[in-house]
């Protein structure tokens, strides 16, 4: 689980971070804001897989799959590892899942608040008059 004052590896925490580090940080980021690339991360969630076999369940061309899979290997997200003429990926750090699945919590917290907040779905609280023609 993340703490609240989420460290790393060596123990930093994001205030004791410099410019240059915060744009790694803020790079990291960027790399999970693209759906795609979180899919990508899903679908590697249950082991290495290919870019054949990652095109094939995700539907993509394999040039898009390549290329979102080099950014996410030059930051570090995902892992290459060579296995006869394929090349497979997988994911660097669980702990990226922790972090996905922290951020998708809070947006589901928040869907749910403001869902109980308009008195649930299908509930229209202030109702139209119906105009009846003269």
């Amino acid at each position: 689980m993340i703490s609240t004052s989420w460290t790393n590896r060596v123990g930093t925490t994001m205030e004791a971070l410099d410019d240059r580090a915060l744009e790694h940080v803020a790079d990291y980021f960027r790399a999970l804001a693209e759906p795609l690339r979180l899919k990508l991360l899903n679908a590697l969630r249950d082991g290495p897989l290919n870019v054949g076999e990652l095109t094939s369940l995700l539907g993509c061309s394999q040039a898009n799959v390549s290329k979102h899979l080099a950014l996410l290997a030059k930051l570090g997200l995902v892992s290459r590892e060579s296995k006869g003429t394929s090349v497979y990926y997988q994911i660097a750090d669980p702990r990226t899942y922790q972090l996905c699945d922290l951020v998708c919590g809070q947006i589901a917290q928040r869907l749910i608040e403001q869902v109980q907040g308009m008195g649930g779905f299908g509930v229209n609280r202030s109702p139209l008059k119906k105009h009846r023609r003269p």
